[in-house]
Formats: C-alpha cells, structure tokens, sequence
C-alpha cells in the first residue's frame, strides 16, 4: 500500500542515491546541482527539476520578504510600532541570507561563500536586539505611544498566509536533495511565520483596544525568536 511517499528507485552503487531522492546519499558535500553526478539520467533530470522548484520558491519568498522589509520599516517609523520595526529589521536580515541562498542554489556557490554569508546573517541578527531593546525601553520612558494600523495587520496577515507554503516548500525539497542552506531557510521561514503570528496579536490588540503596550510585550517575543536564530546560527558555525 503506498502511504503518498517518493519511490527511490534504484540506489546508485557509488554514493547511495535514489532515482528520485538524495535522502540516502553518501557524499552530500559533493552532490552539486549533479553536474558530475554517477547516477542515472533520470536521478539529473529529477534533481534539477526539483533544484529548479527551489528556485521559483526562493525568488517567491524574496519578494514577499521586500514587501515585509517596506512596509514594516515604513509602517513601523510612521506609527511607532517598535514590534512592526523588529520584524521588518528580522525580515531584512531573512531576506539577505534568502538572496545568498538563490545564488547557492543558481549558481553552485562554494562553501566558504555560503559560511560568510551565514556569519554575516548572523552578525546582523546579534545587532538587531539591542538596536530594537533600547530602542523600545527608549520608547517607553519617553512616554511615546504605538498607534494601530491596518497597513501593518495586513502585512502580518500575510506573512501568516505565505510563510506556511515557503517553509513546507523549502524543507520538503531541502530535504528530497539534501540541500543544507534551503533546509537552514525553511528553519527561518517558519521562525517568520512565529513571529508574525505575534505581531498580528500585538497589532489587533493596539488597533481594536488601544492596548498600546501590547506592542512592547509583542516586540519582546519577537527578539525573543530574533535571539534564538542569532544562537542556533553561532551554534552551527561553530559545529562546522
């Protein structure tokens, strides 16, 4: 009975892939985009499809990254929501290493490419918090006030609505070809979708109740993931 799941095909005999999946591979360092690979015509011609999808995805999630980027450091300067300029700082730094990795995946970046741009995420992300931290308790202390605005739910209304397809997408075929930068994508994809969840929140609750430190509380949770990325991506730069 099948349960839905890719049939492998034959395993090459040299570095353990399937025709259609390179979860069983041996030498996932040297797998490419399969330009020297020793496998079938049929495993090439399926992993470059499915290189190919990643692709489309990618550029699908840099643009909605942009419009994040846009409206949440406008929106967020304009009202005063320190929430909606954590996210959209997030945002940006999500959308540089989401560049990186188009170009990993377009052009077979090398490794050393790919951990610089890691370390320079990652140097970012660390900058973020106490830029937005003090930024908020600076905020507080001087009496300013998060105002509502629909611009901003709508944004985070539709981070809610695309994140889920651009992390399922990433991780599916990040695993399917053993892609460790889309696999580290998706792990950011799904980080975006937590966080937007939270800014919704805090945004609703400003705009229906005039709970205005209910974006403190949301700008809190947000770092919160902020840090939690900036740790696993020191932890696996330093594990390589």
């Amino acid at each position: 009975m099948s349960l839905g799941l890719p049939s492998l095909g034959a395993l090459c005999q040299r570095c353990g892939c399937g025709e259609t999946s390179c979860a069983s591979c041996k030498t996932p360092s040297d797998c490419s985009n399969c330009v020297d690979c020793c496998c079938t015509d049929t495993h090439r011609f399926w992993r470059q499809s499915r290189i190919e999808k990643a692709v489309r995805v990618e550029y699908l999630s840099s643009v909605w990254m942009m419009v994040e980027v846009i409206g949440s450091l406008a929106v967020g300067l304009t009202v005063g929501s320190f929430a909606l300029l954590a996210f959209g700082g997030d945002s940006l730094i999500e959308l540089i290493s989401g560049i990186a990795v188009l170009q990993f995946l377009r052009k077979n970046r090398s490794e050393f490419e790919s951990r610089r741009t890691e370390l320079i995420t990652s140097v970012l992300l660390f900058a973020l918090i106490p830029m937005i931290g003090f930024g908020a308790v600076y905020s507080y202390f001087t009496g300013l006030r998060a105002e509502g605005s629909p611009i901003g739910i709508a944004i985070a209304i539709g981070a809610v609505i695309i994140m889920p397809y651009l992390w399922y997408e990433k991780k599916r075929i990040g695993k399917e070809t053993r892609s460790l930068p889309l696999t580290i994508d998706a792990l950011e994809s799904i980080t975006c979708l937590f966080m937007s969840i939270a800014l919704l929140a805090g945004l609703l609750a400003v705009f229906l109740f005039g709970l205005w430190w209910i974006d403190y509380l949301a700008t809190a949770v947000i770092l919160a993931f902020v840090a939690k990325e900036a740790l696993e991506a020191y932890h696996e730069l330093q594990e390589k």
